[in-house]
């Protein structure tokens, strides 16, 4: 049982405060990598809760590995993410504060599967044509990013 579960099991759909981490995943034709979750149906960036004793960057590497089959090269950090528009309620009830560590990253191996248990599937998109269907709490991030490439 992960640390987040463990959590739950003591207080139930309250709001927790959940530390983690995202990934920014940019390919040669600079698409972005986003997988379609299991749990909303919605595409989301690759990323997730931090484990005790775990730095955010190694969260980051760890989740791009479980997430994609993917080993990550070089990180760049992108940005420190909270506030009220990273709060968010799952489809079981769980209320999760995410404050989000996100970094970019062009620089990684491997063969991209996705996560059979998180994720119906991984892919890259086109930054001038992503999905609708964002996931609320990763929504910021991708904006933010967007408006980073704009020069502003």
């Amino acid at each position: 049982m992960g640390y987040v579960q463990e959590l739950r099991s003591l207080v139930g759909n309250r709001p927790l405060i959940i530390p983690g981490s995202a990934v920014l995943f940019m390919d040669q034709q600079n698409r972005l990598l986003l997988q379609h979750r299991k749990d909303n149906q919605q595409w989301g960036l690759i990323g997730g809760s931090m484990e005790v004793g775990e730095s955010v960057e190694e969260t980051a590497r760890r989740e791009a590995l479980e997430e994609t089959g993917l080993e990550l090269g070089k990180l760049d950090w992108f940005g420190l993410f909270s506030g009220h528009e990273l709060i968010y309620e799952c489809p079981n009830g769980d209320i999760v504060v995410n404050v989000v560590a996100v970094y970019i990253s062009r620089q990684f191996r491997g063969e991209l599967k996705a996560d059979q248990e998180e994720a119906n599937q991984v892919c890259f998109f086109d930054l001038n044509e992503l999905p609708q269907d964002l996931s609320p709490p990763d929504r910021p991030v991708i904006e933010q990013y967007l408006h980073s490439l704009d020069g502003n």
